[in-house]
């Protein structure tokens, strides 16, 4: 798998024009891998409640378990690839577990659901953040270009999760290619996407891995070959064995409860530990990281009804119709916010510019309260729908995509200014610990979104569809509320986060 470099790094970070030719390659590896996930994540909730007989409650818990593992697991993943495995190895590693996950869900999803997620939750870990930092060792240090080659990468993130968003529900549910799949085969299909795509992902990488040079290699260079070999062996072994302990995690979620209440104290507890070593600069800028990483939890929680309770919401109470063209209504709810970025992460960042010119951009700590305005916004359009309902509880998707439309500008405001935001605060002896954290609160986001999605759906048990709609409708309601008075108070307190971020933009 480790190829000897042909290319040395300061011809690859020498290169002309605006982007390096290595980061089509990551580019495309990762756009593949994105569809994969975004394909699963799609069909998560609505094949537990219509072919694993979950009520809606369980399916949201069981949801939520999933993505907070993944999200945990990927700051392990990282720091394997970091200590032991090398970037490329650790990405190649992932990918295999999630292509076999992918074919274990492909061939019999009813029997081997929660064996066939966990070889993908353990799989993603591994694969999810290293091809990032490999974008990131393309550029020199200061180099003006890498912003726009991380805003070019982002694409192929989004490209991925819309047409696997969108394609995978669609086929699994029957509203798209209909005449094609047989219906006994539907869902079988809609996973099997998941695994070919990620072949085509880890093809596309191990056949132009060369061109990355020493991106990405051992970084135990210095220790015998033989000693590195059974460091390597011992990850991947572990990595396996740890499968069927997530397989019951995952599967009985109150383990998973005891994990998250656990893992986020004692990582707190451990940063105040790392604290003592740093002077007083360098700890009010990691108390404004924590600041930043707290109000991203909340941010997630909403944001990830996505996969949990807007699929039910979905499902149940859309038309599918969008200015009068007929789509799936889970496709467009799992792939409508990715073709918004796609859209206009652009023009955002052009405003962002426009307004530096003026000197009246916003600090980091205002954008981060703007995502919250514009998520409460979004959801107000959620919970609106029900004002354009039928007797059957059937109301507007087109109103619906308005409301992701919405959203997104809240997540163009947070999301890419969160993972610089940590990067610039840590001292560098803390930056994979601080990064580490940041996954984590996704990985809390994530676990909250399964909860919120379970009370609303528990509220709505045995209810007529109008009856249903009208319960979700409410639940969004009350999250736009919360996600203003977070909006709201972030922008009150940024003149004393500015302060502790001491002159850090």
């Amino acid at each position: 798998m480790e190829q000897v470099p042909v290319t040395g790094l300061e011809q690859i970070q020498d290169f002309k024009g605006k982007y390096p030719k290595q980061l089509w390659y990551l580019f495309f590896s990762e756009m593949w891998e994105r569809f994969c996930f975004y394909g699963m994540r799609g069909m998560l909730v609505v094949f537990m409640v219509s072919h694993l007989g979950m009520n809606e409650k369980i399916a949201n818990l069981q949801y939520g378990a999933t993505q907070a593992w993944v999200y945990a697991f990927t700051f392990i993943g990282g720091l394997f690839a970091d200590k032991i495995l090398g970037l490329r190895k650790s990405l190649f590693w992932g990918g295999m577990l999630m292509i076999i996950g992918s074919i274990i869900l492909s061939l019999d999803p009813k029997n081997f659901f929660f064996t066939g997620l966990g070889f993908t939750i353990v799989g993603t870990g591994f694969f999810k953040p290293n091809i990032s930092s490999m974008v990131g060792q393309l550029y020199k240090e200061g180099d003006p270009r890498r912003d726009a080659g991380f805003s070019f990468f982002y694409m192929g993130v989004n490209l991925g999760a819309l047409i696997g968003g969108y394609i995978c529900i669609a086929v699994a549910e029957g509203s798209l290619w209909q005449s094609i799949v047989p219906e006994h085969l539907r869902w079988n299909v809609g996973f099997g996407f998941a695994a070919v795509v990620m072949i085509i992902s880890l093809l596309t990488f191990t056949q132009t891995q060369k061109s990355l040079g020493p991106i990405g290699l051992t970084p135990l260079p210095n220790l015998e070959k033989s000693k590195r070999r059974i460091w390597e062996i011992a990850t991947y072994v572990g990595s396996l064995v740890i499968v069927p302990v997530i397989i019951i995690m995952v599967a009985n979620t109150e383990y998973t409860d005891y994990f998250m209440m656990t893992i986020g104290p004692a990582s707190i507890l451990y940063l105040f530990y790392e604290m003592k070593n740093f002077s007083s600069t360098e700890n009010k800028k990691l108390f404004a990281a924590l600041i930043f990483i707290i109000f991203s939890i909340f941010f997630w929680a909403f944001f990830e009804q996505s996969g949990g309770s807007l699929s039910l919401f979905a499902a149940n109470n859309l038309n599918n119709q969008v200015l009068g063209i007929t789509l799936s209504p889970n496709g467009v709810n799992n792939s409508a916010n990715s073709l918004f970025v796609i859209g206009f992460a652009t023009l955002v960042g052009l405003v962002w510019l426009w307004m530096a010119k003026r000197k009246i951009e916003p600090d980091t700590v205002v954008k981060f309260g703007l995502g919250f305005l514009f998520l409460a916004g979004g959801f107000y359009v959620f919970y609106y729908t029900k004002f354009f309902a039928n007797e059957q509880g059937i109301t507007s998707l087109g109103l619906f995509t308005f409301g992701w439309f919405v959203i997104t500008f809240g997540e163009l405001c947070l999301s890419p200014i969160g993972m610089s935001a940590m990067t610039k605060l840590s001292p560098l002896k803390l930056q994979a610990v601080m990064m580490g954290m940041w996954f984590l609160a996704s990985a809390y986001g994530q676990y909250f979104a399964g909860l919120l999605g379970a009370n609303i759906a528990e509220a709505s048990e045995n209810a007529s569809n109008l009856e249903k709609l009208n319960v979700y409708a409410d639940g969004y309601y009350q999250l736009a509320l919360y996600a203003l008075v977070a909006g709201v108070l972030l922008i009150a307190i940024s003149p004393f986060v500015k302060k502790l971020m001491q002159g850090v933009k």
